[in-house]
């Protein structure tokens, strides 16, 4: 049973959209000044900040749910139009993100603003009122370690809010006077306020992740996320530095060994680190840093709305006669990402044949026919076609967020993913460590990072001369594809533009600059009556 649980004041205040994108809103009796008097009641606004912080892909809801984006694919939209991916699926909300047709008046362009800035809000609210000098704390650390929590998840709410919107207001107080006249601060002034964060999370966060419940945070999240934000700074020393605090705290180890729920079954390593139930050090998973407590039918765990990854990657295989629904074939996929066949296809040469990243096991290349009732094809392979790809009926199919082997009663369409998710893990440590080397033209040490993480893979060895910013946006596909968020990792390299114009063919005629960002969400622009509040350059109307 996970023991961050969820309780009913998991959000003190939300965004208003009728009245300012920084309003809040009480709920109820749980107020602030009734909640936050003692160590409990900050357990109590704490839980409710995991919650929020991990409705992050949250779709359409639900009765426990901190946000909603209230639509569909909010994890989708952060992938496709890159070099990763595109859609098979229909969804118009999806598809003006496959074909660069988004505006500022775009549903997902809004909830992702909204996103952030609730997060930052709720932490905001945390940290002024542990500077309250009625509250009764347990023990003298409770107020720092708190604090602690909450600037880490105000820097992870802001990271989201850099990378798509460029320049953003930054608030770092509960604003309780009703504004219309917000101005954008300079990104590089946002994301020193974010190291400030991490750097005290990184300073005052619990330090053995074997002493934390499952799902809470360390230090070493502070120093894994802190390596990313130097790196979009542009401090590459201090990235360099960051990632070395995590690797080389002995805390943490890629797992080399089978491990976990299946081990004794057809697998290798790599798949068993997504099994169900191995994400946490609970079931010997050392390489996980901070995991988001999502297992399915658990208090404290995920809801059907919270993350759809899962439909996302599979295809719409169950609408080819002869199949039926089924966990074992990843469920009710959607189409909604499917892989770009220059990096996921069979003849693209983008894996070597050794590595295990490209086995059966985590992508499912090889489909069969499963219902008994259309005997003259049960248990037959079924082609994968160009037709089948284009249509998102069968294609390559990453399997990282299948089910395992937890039995839902027959509820084989079940609509998220609702099991732990690794947020952050040693292998992109590696990574980020990498990439701090490579700008600092440190191409031997890149490859010595690199290399970790093939070994493991059974991938051979690169040298200093295969480095560059290609052959590590490569590689992070080969270890996190479907894990991170592809966007993202291509705005932080500077190469959004070039991998995706010279990959994805839907996007390649319509790039336009205007693309490297988002636009501000339009609603912000018309509320914000007491300022000038630019829009993103290209998206003036």
């Amino acid at each position: 049973m996970k023991k961050i649980a969820y309780l009913a004041i998991a959000s003190l205040l939300t965004l208003s959209s009728c009245s300012g994108f920084l309003d809040e809103e009480l709920k109820k009796s749980l107020a602030p000044e009734n909640t936050y008097t003692s160590t409990h009641g900050f357990e109590v606004g704490i839980t409710g900040l995991y919650e929020y912080a991990r409705s992050e892909f949250n779709t359409w809801g639900g009765d426990d749910n901190a946000f909603t984006h209230g639509q569909a694919t909010p994890y989708e939209v952060l992938q496709i139009g890159t070099d990763l991916a595109n859609t098979g699926h229909n969804d118009a909300i999806l598809l003006v993100f496959d074909n660069l047709s988004y505006t500022p008046l775009t549903h997902f362009i809004s909830s992702w603003w909204k996103y952030g800035y609730g997060l930052a809000a709720n932490a905001n609210l945390i940290l002024e009122y542990s500077e309250h000098e009625n509250v009764a704390w347990d023990n003298p650390t409770d107020k720092v370690g708190f604090q602690a929590e909450a600037r880490f998840f105000r820097a992870y709410a802001y990271r989201y809010l850099v990378y798509l919107y460029g320049d953003v207001p930054y608030v770092d107080k509960v604003e309780r006077d009703f504004r219309v006249d917000y101005t954008r601060t300079p990104k590089e002034e946002v994301l020193q306020h974010m190291i400030e964060d991490l750097q005290f999370a990184a300073e005052n966060l619990p330090e053995d992740p074997d002493a934390v419940q499952p799902g809470r945070l360390t230090k070493w999240a502070a120093w894994h996320l802190l390596s990313e934000v130097y790196l979009m700074a542009g401090m590459d020393a201090e990235a360099e530095a960051a990632a070395l605090q995590v690797i080389n705290s002995g805390r943490f180890s890629l797992m080399t060994d089978r491990f976990g729920t299946q081990a004794s079954e057809p697998g290798d390593v790599f798949s068993d680190l997504f099994k169900e139930n191995n994400q946490n050090r609970t079931a010997g998973n050392k390489e996980s840093i901070w995991v988001m407590q999502l297992e399915y039918n658990t208090i404290g765990g995920g809801g059907e709305e919270d993350d759809w990854t899962k439909r996302a990657w599979v295809p719409k295989y169950w609408d080819i006669t002869g199949f039926q629904i089924a966990d074992s074939l990843g469920g009710r996929g959607l189409a909604q990402l499917m892989g770009l066949p220059w990096w996921i296809g069979d003849d693209a040469g983008f894996f070597e044949d050794t590595d295990i990243r490209n086995s059966e096991y985590n992508i499912k290349r090889h489909w069969y026919y499963n219902n008994p009732e259309s005997p003259e094809t049960y248990g037959k392979l079924c082609p994968i076609t160009d037709d089948t790809w284009q249509a998102g009926r069968l294609c390559p199919a990453i399997t990282k967020f299948f089910y395992g082997v937890i039995d839902r009663g027959g509820d084989e369409g079940y609509g998220g993913n609702t099991k732990d998710r690794m947020r952050f893990r040693l292998a992109e440590t590696y990574l980020l460590l990498a990439e701090a080397r490579m700008n600092q033209g440190n191409n031997e040490g890149a490859a010595e990072a690199i290399n970790v993480v093939r070994r493991r893979a059974h991938a051979s060895e690169i040298t200093a001369a295969d480095v560059n910013k290609d052959f590590l946006a490569d590689e992070r596909i080969r270890e996190l594809a479907g894990e991170e968020l592809r966007r993202l990792t291509l705005s932080r390299l500077g190469i959004l533009k070039e991998r995706s114009v010279k990959y994805n063919d839907r996007v390649a005629s319509r790039w336009d600059d205007k693309f490297l960002l988002w636009p501000i969400p339009q609603e912000v622009i018309d509320s914000n009556t007491g300022a000038e509040f630019q829009q993103n350059p290209g998206w003036e109307q």
